[in-house]
């Protein structure tokens, strides 16, 4: 029991320290919030969530070792992800030019399942995942932990997504934030828009 609650610990305290670093997540998530699409943002959330969960199930029963081999696979998934990212950030450019507040308004208006989706695909679309969760469920999670201890750490790390991301938005859909985003939008939006085409253009160039 001391053991599994001891590997429960450890697996969740890396699991939060890695979602809470700066990434193409963060930053979609940034965009969302601070630009009022708040429906969106909670959305992209559950969606990141649930990518997670998937690639956790997938390595805790070693499919997951499996995909990473198939070379051509993972260079497609992650070329493939690295144009989304591209593509977020350009459309983020779009948005930040002065004739495009229409746009802008078009940003806010996003629903929550558009935003699951955009969520969803940018987590899935990042190979880096896959062996993130190897890595840690090799150095953390031994392979005689009981079950209950599992799920435990799968419940777990899906809680840690929804709560942290969810405090990015309650943070940047604030009234301050906004006020900030009213000011400076222009250039909020070309930084967040930088950011996601540069993490893309990473993960192309990783490939080519």
């Amino acid at each position: 029991m001391t053991q599994e609650l001891f590997v429960i610990a450890t697996a969740l305290g890396l699991y939060t320290a890695v979602v809470v670093s700066p990434g193409p997540n963060f930053a979609l998530i940034s965009r969302l919030a601070i630009s009022g699409a708040r429906p969106a943002a909670l959305g992209a959330t559950l969606g990141f969530a649930v990518a997670s969960f998937v690639y956790a199930v997938l390595t805790m029963t070693g499919l997951a070792l499996v995909l990473t081999r198939i070379g051509w696979f993972a260079s497609l998934v992650q070329i493939v992800g690295g144009c989304y990212l591209v593509y977020l950030g350009v459309m983020a450019w779009f948005a930040s030019r002065p004739a495009a507040a229409a746009q802008q308004g078009a940003v806010a208006s996003v629903g929550a399942w558009r935003g699951m989706r955009m969520g969803a695909v940018v987590n899935l679309a990042n190979p880096k995942g896959i062996t993130f969760f190897i890595g840690l469920y090799a150095v953390a999670i031994p392979p005689e932990t009981a079950l209950w201890a599992k799920l435990v750490i799968l419940g777990g790390g899906f809680a840690v997504e929804l709560v942290w991301y969810g405090a990015v938005i309650f943070l940047l859909s604030s009234r301050p934030a906004r006020a900030a985003f009213e000011r400076f939008g222009q250039w909020i939006e070309r930084a967040i828009g930088s950011v996601l085409a540069a993490f893309g253009l990473r993960l192309i160039a990783e490939k080519l």
